[in-house]
């Protein structure tokens, strides 16, 4: 087989499964309105959920620090990379999750990758819940320890897997709102389970920072658990992008040490790291409180108004809102037919999420109205 084959062979089949992904350029892709071929459609892809991407305080912040420090950071955090804008938000990002250190990386992908393979060693063991993100089951398959996964959200059967015998340490790692069902993670019992076996806890919470808690801080926070890495990111809740890692002051020193991620990037632009100081102001000021309760409340409409004869409503209660629809072919048809109504939806299938569960992976923000979950709920009814 050559190469040409190989890749052919792949596509194929990817097209014959109905699983081919695409991308589409899109004049306008963030917020209420979604734009693409000059036209105009309601937005229910974005994970913008407090619809901080165009916030006049965050932008501005973001024009002041390119203008003060330039559009790039010039280097690694290592060599010449690290600027005060990286040092301020980190030390904010500390203090308001109480923790002793914040990491920044340049995104959610990138510090999942960089934490797992710096830690974990050939006897070591990751537990994972089966539903965890990409990242951070490609990380653990690709490190030298073993992977195990338990059944989602089962602290009894993580509990089973961390008392099998093991030659070292033990990670269990979860997210603290899972990105393709929606639903948050029993992170108290979880946590227990892993403190009396000796395990550390991984959280990935980023759909949960920002957007739940006391002050917006997470899943975490919410549930009183602190686990030994937290990892948030800055492309949902915040509205701009990148990501952090937070520990303790050993962690913090072991990662700059060994985390080749971090060691070997450019850091983020220092302008970047100072808009998301300005967002985590707005997060954690009464606006943003205001902006979560509306959210909330779009939540609440849309899944009381739901008919969900046609699908299989997911139990969530966060910003994401999937419907299963079971068929990849069928997810697509209907969100071409939403589409076709001016509802810009995506259709999530396997490889994504398991075989037979193809949805449409609704997201709502707090730039809706309720006029627009109306019309959602109403094209939904027409299609289904």
């Amino acid at each position: 087989m050559t190469w040409q084959q190989k890749i052919d062979d792949a596509l194929t089949a990817r097209r014959s499964a109905d699983a081919l992904r695409r991308r589409y350029a899109v004049t306008q892709g963030a917020g209420r309105w979604l734009v693409a071929n000059e036209r105009q459609y309601l937005n229910f892809s974005s994970n913008d959920y407090l619809g901080l991407s165009h916030h006049p305080q965050i932008i501005r912040a973001w024009q002041q620090g390119a203008e003060r420090f330039g559009v790039g950071s010039g280097g690694s955090g290592h060599v010449s990379g690290y600027s005060v804008a990286h040092q301020a938000l980190e030390e904010a990002l500390a203090g308001w999750l109480g923790y002793s250190r914040a990491l920044l990386f340049i995104s959610g992908f990138a510090v999942n990758q960089a934490v797992i393979a710096a830690l974990m060693a050939k006897d070591d063991r990751i537990v994972a819940d089966r539903l965890s993100h990409a990242s951070l089951l490609e990380a653990a398959n690709l490190s030298p320890a073993t992977l195990r996964r338990f059944t989602h959200n089962d602290p009894q059967h993580l509990a089973r897997l961390l008392d099998a015998p093991c030659g070292g340490q033990q990670l269990v790692v979860t997210e603290g709102i899972f990105s393709m069902d929606g639903d948050g993670a029993p992170l108290a019992e979880i946590h227990r389970v892993a403190r009396q076996r000796n395990a550390w806890l991984l959280v990935d919470d980023a759909h949960g920072i920002g957007v739940t808690g006391d002050e917006g801080r997470g899943s975490c926070w919410r549930q009183q658990v602190k686990p030994e890495l937290l990892i948030v990111t800055f492309g949902k809740g915040f509205g701009v992008s990148g990501a952090a890692i937070l520990c303790s002051e050993s962690v913090a020193d072991y990662l700059l040490q060994f985390a080749r991620h971090l060691i070997y990037s450019t850091s983020m632009p220092p302008a970047q790291a100072q808009a998301l100081s300005a967002a985590l102001a707005v997060i954690r000021s009464p606006e943003g409180a205001d902006r979560r309760e509306k959210l909330a409340a779009l939540i609440q409409r849309f899944r009381s108004g739901v008919k969900a004869s046609d699908f299989t409503l997911a139990n969530s209660h966060s910003a994401i809102q999937p419907l299963i629809v079971g068929d990849n072919a069928r997810a697509l048809r209907l969100a071409d037919t939403l589409r076709e109504q001016g509802c810009w939806v995506s259709a999530i299938r396997p490889p994504t999420v398991p075989a037979g569960t193809a949805r449409l992976r609704l997201t709502l923000t707090q730039a809706h109205e309720a006029q627009d979950i109306d019309r959602l709920l109403e094209v939904l009814d027409g299609a289904g």
